[in-house]
């Protein structure tokens, strides 16, 4: 700890300093003028450190202190001590507000820092992205100036801060942000600006699913309402419409059944986590097998369908999830071409990978539709999906399913040219050497 400089010891010694030159004085028979000389002569000492010290404050770039006896050296320490000092502050200083800064742009949003007539004092580099600030060049700028939304002036003004404010981005109009302004210090705010997009596209398809899904069961459930209204133990209908009924009634029974199955296996996909994928999986048996279902399904449109199939490629990943992947890809195809159609199926190694194909000669599909086909009940064509039975959920089913086997459906498709629907199975999913591919008759 550093020792205080004594008032009571300067006095004295300055005291003794006088009278030593006093005594001089009274034997040289010269007291005033001893007096006054030694008088003149500390005032000179003490500016003399005066300029020392201006020197070194302001001109001397050396940060160590004049080398100084008596109360100038004790002086030039504690100034030197306060530095340091200073000096240790400002560095811990800029370390908080560097760790402050380096924190804020590691969130997620955007963070703005403002004084209470609404100044930029700081933004992050997020708050350029997402509402076009730049910092330092806004710095001292309003931000009712910079941002001037209608809606953004009236939440300002009106200075009710407790819910958000949603907008779209100055800067994109197709990104949602929610703004939270709140009290931050001492008369300053703080503004938090999120990019809400994506909850709120997940918020739009939850309800376009509860829509979808009320409207493809309403459908069925009016038809079996209307019959079983109109029948009773009364007024039985004849052999004739009773036929028809049961069946209508059966078609949409079945319709019910297949859109439930659906949605179970879509879920059961969506929720389960990283399933162990089986050590093998017999794609050229399941291919085989689905050969033959494409048999029964295409005895009405009479298809020419061609399997192309290497009967040695085989993968690892799960069975079920990649049959129902399989079928839902060669299912659309018989469904969706018209009669007498040509559709080839392949399932050939492609360098490391298994490349799954169907393509088909089909009435082909707009570039609009295809990046949505995806989605769940997305359909091209409501009335002609009604008539196929289709549910909307198939394509869905196989996205999910090759995202677990990390693949993606890869979608080309031209109107009045046809479509192909093809994924590839990656390297380190497939098992065996390259052998030589077997080609199947058509099928008519």
């Amino acid at each position: 700890m550093r020792q205080l400089l004594s008032q009571r010891k300067v006095y004295t010694k300055l005291f003794l300093f006088y009278c030593f030159i006093a005594l001089v004085g009274l034997i040289s028979n010269s007291l005033l003028l001893a007096l006054l000389i030694f008088t003149v002569a500390l005032l000179l000492w003490h500016y003399h450190h005066l300029f020392i010290m201006d020197k070194w404050l302001w001109r001397d770039r050396k940060l160590s202190p004049p080398i100084s006896e008596g109360i100038w050296g004790h002086l030039f320490e504690g100034i030197y001590y306060l530095q340091r000092r200073d000096r240790r502050k400002k560095r811990e200083l800029r370390n908080v507000v560097r760790r402050f800064r380096d924190g804020a742009e590691a969130l997620p949003e955007a963070v703005v820092v403002l004084t209470d007539d609404w100044s930029i004092i700081w933004s992050n580099k997020l708050a350029q992205i997402l509402v076009g600030l730049h910092w330092p060049a806004d710095e001292g700028q309003r931000l009712d100036n910079l941002i001037r939304h209608p809606d953004f002036l009236h939440y300002l003004k009106q200075a009710k801060f407790e819910q958000p404010l949603e907008l779209a981005s100055p800067v994109n109009d197709e990104l949602t942000l929610e703004f939270n302004i709140m009290s931050y210090g001492a008369e300053q705010y703080l503004l938090i600006v999120r990019d809400i997009t994506q909850l709120k596209q997940l918020e739009q398809i939850r309800k376009d699913f509860v829509a979808n899904v009320s409207h493809e069961l309403r459908t069925p459930l009016t038809v079996l309402q209307g019959y079983l209204e109109v029948m009773d133990d009364e007024h039985l209908p004849d052999k004739v419409i009773w036929k028809k009924a049961h069946n209508v009634m059966l078609d949409q029974t079945k319709r019910m059944d297949a859109l439930v199955q659906q949605l179970l296996t879509l879920s059961r996909i969506e929720a389960s986590a990283r399933v162990q994928f089986e050590p093998v999986v017999d794609v050229p048996a399941m291919l085989h097998q689905l050969e033959q279902e494409a048999q029964t399904l295409n005895r009405d449109k009479q298809h020419s369908i061609r399997f192309d199939i290497d009967d040695n490629l085989k993968v690892t990943g799960v069975t079920e999830e990649l049959r129902s992947a399989f079928s839902n890809l060669v299912t659309n195809a018989i469904k969706y071409t018209p009669a007498g159609g040509e559709i080839n199926v392949s399932w050939q190694r492609q360098h490391l990978k298994a490349l799954f194909a169907v393509n088909d000669n089909g009435e082909g599909i707009a570039a609009h539709h295809v990046k949505r086909l995806t989605e769940r009940f997305y359909r091209v064509d409501q009335a002609r999906a009604r008539n196929t039975g289709g549910t909307g959920l198939g394509l869905a089913i196989v996205k999910h399913v090759l995202s677990r086997h990390n693949s993606r459906l890869m979608i080309f498709s031209e109107p009045g040219k046809g479509s192909s629907f093809s994924f590839s199975i990656p390297a380190e999913l497939v098992l065996g050497q390259k052998t030589k591919k077997r080609e199947e008759k058509p099928l008519q």
